[in-house]
């Protein structure tokens, strides 16, 4: 199979064509229409279906399309793709493929809508969660589908399941013997750098399949090239991606003009996101992480924990974050209906903060201000984390610096592996 194909490529405004490296050929799409936005002289921010469509649908004449999609599929008036596209002539669409939470959102995490035909559209519904591999192949074939669209905004971090959702789809798709086109949205914390560990494949599960870093910097059709190269060589799906026109790598999200919907009900805000990718390792403990707040993830405690945690946080003087003693009462999840103790983040500079470092310097403090603490009995922090180092570390009286440190050489690695697939300047 060729390993070529003619994708998108938004850099300071420009389309043009890029490097090979995914099976399958793309089609240019329209260049960026002149907009407000943030920043004097810069292009409105059009995202992968947006190019798509302004295209009109070159890329998906003649195929029975489906599309894989959430609440955050959406166009910059806020009308979701799935309801754009079904009225128009130019595009076939037969069929939807809801992930975790589902097509239209219903579900909170862990859960899924299930089969079933969506009112607005009268489409069948199909549920991926959790499916993978053949089983994952028999709805897409089953769905009569000849081409896949992914549509969905991730959070930039390793443990967000939409990102294995593309993943598992297009080892499905590749399977099936189907077409697969994403379509790109913003990473929204930038796609600066990569951070944190780098997962070890032992450790493989939907909250991390393959070898990224925990905080991977990258953009979903960035991340759909390195895994159909890297992770899915030996039967690499026929890929097509269309990217952006219009984003930079150092733009964080409230510098899009798009609007922002929450991808799951636990990811309210862009604020959420920037520290998601440290705080969420907070799931791994039997500390509350904010689930039930209006800040999940910015909100962090337990019963027994005073303004010495917050106290210790700020002590080691963490780039771009300070922490505010905080008390609240989550809603549901842990401790529901209790009121707690711990800490609220406060990123007061988010160009220096490390989301990573910061999580693992608030998973040290814990343990050394609350004797209360304690790993999940699951372990389910190793998942998170990729690897026992971060928590056996942590266990053994071990320093951000050197629980940082450890992982220096796989981050390294990846990174150099990262680069070769990066779209944007």
């Amino acid at each position: 199979m060729s390993l070529s194909r003619r994708g998108l490529l938004a850099a300071g405004g420009a389309v043009g064509a890029v490097a090979a490296t995914a099976a399958g050929t793309g089609t240019a799409a329209a260049g960026p229409v002149p907009g407000k936005g943030q920043g004097a002289g810069r292009n409105r921010l059009r995202t992968g279906f947006d190019r798509l469509a302004a295209d009109g649908y070159a890329l998906l004449k003649g195929q029975k399309v489906g599309v894989v999609t959430n609440p955050t599929g959406i166009t910059s008036d806020v009308r979701h793709i799935v309801d754009v596209m079904h009225p128009d002539e130019r595009v076939n669409l037969v069929a939807v493929f809801g992930p975790e939470h589902g097509f239209r959102g219903t579900a909170q995490a862990g859960g899924s809508e299930g089969r079933y035909d969506d009112p607005a559209t009268g489409l069948p519904v199909y549920d991926t969660y959790l499916k993978s591999g053949q089983p994952l192949a028999d709805v897409f074939t089953a769905s009569g589908v000849d081409t896949i669209v992914f549509d969905i905004q991730d959070a930039g971090a390793r443990f967000y399941t939409y990102i294995w959702t593309l993943y598992d789809c297009m080892e499905a798709a590749a399977l099936a013997g189907k077409r697969f086109v994403v379509l790109d949205r913003p990473n929204p914390v930038t796609g600066r750098a990569a951070l944190g560990p780098v997962l070890d494949p032992a450790f493989s599960t939907f909250v991390g399949r393959r070898e990224i870093a925990q905080a991977h910097g990258m953009t979903v059709t960035e991340l759909a090239l390195l895994f159909n190269a890297e992770f899915l060589a030996e039967r690499p799906v026929e890929l097509d991606i269309v990217t952006m026109s219009g984003w930079r790598r150092s733009d964080f999200f409230d510098e899009t003009g798009l609007p922002w919907v929450p991808p799951s009900p636990n990811m309210p805000t862009p604020d959420t996101a920037l520290v998601y990718s440290g705080t969420c390792l907070f799931e791994g403990t039997n500390l509350s992480e904010g689930r039930g707040t209006t800040r999940p993830f910015e909100l962090l405690g337990a019963e027994g924990i005073d303004y010495r945690w917050a106290e210790a946080a700020n002590a080691l003087d963490l780039p771009g974050v300070a922490f505010r003693e905080a008390y609240f009462a989550p809603t549901f999840s842990k401790f529901q209906g209790k009121t707690v103790g711990g800490v609220q983040l406060h990123v007061q500079d988010r160009e220096v903060f490390d989301p990573v470092r910061t999580g693992i310097a608030l998973l040290v403090t814990a343990k050394q201000s609350w004797s209360g603490f304690a790993w999940r009995s699951d372990n389910w922090i190793d998942k998170l984390t990729g690897n026992t180092r971060v928590r056996t570390m942590i266990d053994a009286g071990a320093d951000t610096d050197e629980v940082v440190g450890a992982w220096a050489a796989d981050l390294a690695a990846f990174r150099a592996m990262r680069k070769k697939y990066l779209q944007y300047r």
